[in-house]
């Protein structure tokens, strides 16, 4: 295990009875970064968390979480923290005696000081039963009860479901706080914005698999252009295949080859040119479309 990582990951091999989720899975997560975690709905996201969290043995594989095995030495969770994709408390408890359960339950006292800092900007209001809470409301719960404990590792699972736009810019403004102080942020989110805005790296998982792993900068930089230009005739096919809408005609193209594109095109008689950067979830679809679909 290198010192530098505070998630290593190698050869992980898990199985569900005859169904292989992760197969020779791969995840490097740099001590002191925040790394993104992405894929679509049965990828081995969740499978791949709750192997980190000691939940299960891989069949094959090592898994290390700050240094050492979850599985055979669950001490080390003491020193990380979790926020859940499915948020279930008891719903008779308020949110105070929720917060005071799940220290106990983690092991670790809380930074009370922090603690209320962090119920104060969520605006959680933990009077309230958890039964009158709304999903929002309990995921706050989950939020502040992570980022007061004293983990120096913070495994987030869609930590923003049911937040509206001004809590999750709290929650972005907490993790880059998070950071700052030393602590490291695996964060598997669905909502490309927030990557972009948090992450310095990021591995894309399809079919138990990772497909890509690199940091957001270069993962940036594979972001196609979106050309559009006015051209009556129809280009040549060496110019690739186009999408017409009336007089108007457009494709991808990879940023590199935009320019030779663009002066074959002025040959050619093309007016009115548009040229776009696909968004970064238009990259990470087109990375999945591309990347092999099933194991073999």
């Amino acid at each position: 295990m290198s010192e530098s990582r505070a998630i290593e990951v190698q050869e992980l091999t898990v199985a569900y009875g005859k169904t292989t989720v992760l197969d020779d899975f791969e995840l490097l997560v740099d001590t002191g970064s925040i790394h993104g975690f992405l894929g679509p709905n049965g990828s081995g996201k969740s499978t791949t968390i709750r192997t980190l969290l000691g939940l299960l043995k891989p069949a094959r594989g090592t898994v290390r979480v700050l240094g050492s095995d979850p599985w055979r030495k669950p001490r080390v969770l003491a020193r990380t923290a979790y926020v859940p994709g499915d948020v279930s408390l008891w719903p008779t408890l308020t949110g105070a005696e929720t917060l005071r359960v799940l220290e106990r339950m983690r092991g670790t006292p809380s930074d009370r000081a922090r603690e209320r800092e962090l119920i104060d900007v969520f605006e959680l209001n933990t009077g309230k039963r958890v039964k009158e809470y709304s999903t929002g409301n309990r995921r706050k719960v989950m939020l502040v009860a992570a980022l007061s404990a004293p983990a120096e590792l913070l495994l987030l699972d869609e930590p923003t479901a049911g937040l509206d736009p001004l809590m999750e810019q709290v929650f972005v403004d907490e993790v880059h706080r998070m950071r700052s102080s030393g602590v490291t942020v695996l964060l598997s989110s669905h909502i490309m914005s927030q990557v972009e805005k948090l992450c310095d790296s990021v591995t894309l998982i399809k079919d138990g698999r990772a497909i890509e792993s690199d940091t957001m900068e270069r993962i940036a930089r594979l972001s196609a252009e979106k050309v559009a230009v006015r051209l009556a005739q129809e280009p040549p096919a060496e110019l690739g295949e186009w999408t017409r809408h009336g007089e108007r005609i457009e494709r991808a193209v990879p940023r590199d080859e935009v320019p030779a594109l663009l002066k074959a095109l002025v040959d050619l008689g093309a007016t009115d040119f548009s040229c776009q950067t696909e968004s970064l979830e238009e990259t990470f679809v087109a990375h999945y479309q591309s990347a092999p679909g099933e194991r073999g």
